[in-house]
């Protein structure tokens, strides 16, 4: 099973994950009202990239399960 970016280690703790959403969104609201709405629907579209990689679909990793051995 291939690895996606949002199973990285570094978006393990929850607050990183709300973070790159919230920082999307402020950076949406920004481009909004400096006036620039092109630059606004992208960063609401990474935004809602973020909401559905990190937050939707993020399944926490299994702790109790043992990583795999090469052998």
């Amino acid at each position: 099973m291939l690895k996606s970016d949002a199973d990285h280690p570094f978006f393990r703790p929850l607050w990183r994950r709300i973070a790159v959403f919230v920082v999307c969104l402020v950076w949406s609201a920004l481009e909004f009202y400096g006036g620039s709405q092109n630059w606004g629907v992208i960063a609401l579209g990474f935004a809602g990239y973020a909401a559905y990689a990190y937050l939707f679909r993020y399944s926490p990793p299994d702790e109790n399960k043992k990583p795999p051995t090469k052998e």
